[in-house]
């Protein structure tokens, strides 16, 4: 090369594609399974939890959910399309879920090797000069180091010591202590993680259903998910293979303060699970809101209560039927309820002419009934003058079109058709009655009570239990128990021939206060050869 030739330039260094890919994946990896990034994870999720405790979810209250969006309008649709109201079930919740999952078990592998390999190791060497140390104390003794050793042995037993020697006949031991804080520290993380994984087999093993049931000896049994009004399958769950059971409510009886709020519900049931569904024995169980009953595995809860208007309709060739079905309360205290009691017409074969001459009681029912300007309004949710205004309505319910409808309510797309028209309307106290066009008569029989249930099976709620215990008992050690180390160390012969020198050095792995004392009251013991009581 001439003195006037540039030195070639060098080719720059590239990784091929795949390498970058997987340095990409690598470092992906390091950075979820950081303790930061599970502590980051870990507060995401409690903040992601909290639409599902400050919003109405759909899972536990659908009417209410249904309510909260229509109140509240776009902003209510925005909400429902970000599933904020099917908040544990949503995409954003599972994935935080599943990300903290993956994270723990990136953080909690390695230090469990690191913790292993702890235990087994020896306590480390004893440091040169331990003066340096944050806390150390020196002095010489006319005792020999035998003497020495052996008061150290004694006063430091129970701790993870070993005794070494060094040039001179210098003789030393480390000794350290608190090595359960880490014990706990990792039980708190493991038992974290099978909470999170019991809860995950949870969702895919649990379900929920909710069924109304009158509360007059009426039943309800755990046959399938067809016995329910509302079921909320698990992912393994298909509704074949519920436990059996059957619950027959006999009253209800409602608490309320003086201004009309509730106190306390209970209603007395009878049971049947396993064999006694064979040999017809019932048992007596008071349920009540904060009370449920187990059987068979399942949770059965009081959720709430309402009432169901009995009307009779005569019609006029003679037939008679009573109907009693529940209506919705409008509000907390179900001073006031809605809904739709509906009949079809007797002794007609003919399904058209059965469609046109159908009959729906539609309205209001009040416990406690006040008649303002002819307008029905509820004074109490006691039961002691109820009212009900009604509709009479005539005309094809919609029942025999092959789409769901509500049982609180008529399809109001018949009435817009002309199809379901208004016949009558009335106030009707207990007793009273409507006669219609066409010489059919309605009568108002009063009400009757209906309680809500609630049927959850969750068979990891044991573990969940243990778990959360396992986190409390593993976050106390880890924040009690202290780490710390302490060094002796005996020098034989010291200056001029004057005695042992006993060094003694200590150092704590936490940042908790508590060790100086400990340290101080030690080597005073050490150096002295004066064991103190406390």
């Amino acid at each position: 090369m001439t003195a006037t030739e540039a030195p070639p330039h060098p080719k720059p260094y590239r990784n091929s594609p795949a390498k970058r890919i997987l340095a990409f994946l690598r470092n992906t990896w390091r950075g979820l399974t950081a303790m930061r990034t599970a502590l980051i994870l870990l507060f995401l999720l409690a903040l992601a939890a909290l639409p599902g405790a400050l919003l109405p979810q759909r899972t536990l209250n659908a009417p209410k959910t249904e309510q909260y969006i229509a109140a509240h309008g776009w902003w209510g649709t925005l909400l429902d399309r970000l599933q904020f109201f099917d908040v544990y079930s949503s995409v954003w919740f599972s994935a935080i879920y599943l990300l903290l999952m993956v994270s723990l078990v990136g953080c909690l592998l390695p230090r469990s090797v690191e913790y292993l390999k702890a235990m087994r190791a020896q306590p480390v060497l004893t440091p040169r000069n331990l003066s340096r140390l944050p806390h150390f104390a020196t002095a010489t003794t006319p005792r020999d180091a035998d003497e020495v050793m052996a008061a150290a042995r004694a006063r430091l037993k129970g701790w993870r010591s070993v005794e070494r020697a060094e040039d001179g006949g210098v003789r030393t031991l480390s000794a350290e202590r608190g090595f359960l804080r880490e014990t706990g520290n990792l039980v708190f993380h493991f038992a974290m993680l099978g909470l999170i994984i019991a809860f995950a087999l949870g969702k895919m093993y649990t379900y929920e259903g909710q069924v109304i049931v009158q509360a007059n000896g009426s039943q309800f049994c755990n046959s399938g998910i067809y016995a329910y009004d509302s079921f909320t399958p698990g992912l393994r769950v298909d509704g074949t293979e519920l436990e059996p059971f059957c619950v027959k409510v006999n009253d209800f009886t409602a608490d309320f303060t003086p201004a009309g709020q509730p106190v306390q519900y209970r209603s007395n049931v009878q049971y049947q699970s396993g064999t006694d569904l064979q040999t017809g024995t019932w048992h007596n169980y008071l349920l009540e809101v904060n009370s449920p009953l187990r059987l068979a595995g399942d949770r059965v809860y009081l959720l709430g209560n309402g009432y169901s208007p009995i009307f009779t309709v005569t019609w006029p060739d003679g037939t008679t039927r009573t109907r009693a079905v529940q209506w919705r309360p409008t509000d907390g205290t179900a001073t006031l309820s809605e809904g739709a009691t509906k009949f079809d017409p007797p002794n007609i074969t003919d399904p058209f002419a059965r469609r046109t001459k159908q009959l729906a009681i539609t309205g209001l029912f009040a416990p406690d009934g006040v008649l303002h300007g002819g307008v029905l309004t509820g004074g109490g949710p006691r039961m002691t003058d109820p009212m009900a205004a009604v509709d009479v309505m005539r005309g094809d319910l919609g029942l025999d079109s092959g789409k769901s409808q509500s049982i609180f309510s008529i399809d109001q797309s018949m009435v817009d058709d002309g199809r379901l028209t208004r016949v009558a309307r009335q106030n009707l106290a207990v007793g009273q009655s409507i006669t219609l066009d066409d010489g059919t008569v309605v009568r108002f029989d009063g009400a009757q009570r209906y309680v809500s249930l609630q049927i959850s099976h969750d068979p990891t709620q044991t573990y969940v239990l243990g778990f959360a215990i396992a986190m409390l008992l593993g976050l106390g050690l880890s924040l009690v128990i202290k780490r710390r180390r302490l060094w002796v160390r005996v020098v034989p012969d010291g200056e001029a021939g004057t005695g042992t020198v006993v060094e003694v050095g200590g150092l704590a792995r936490t940042d908790q206060a508590g060790y100086g004392e400990e340290f101080t009251r030690i080597a005073e013991e050490l150096l002295t050869g004066t064991r103190k009581t406390r």
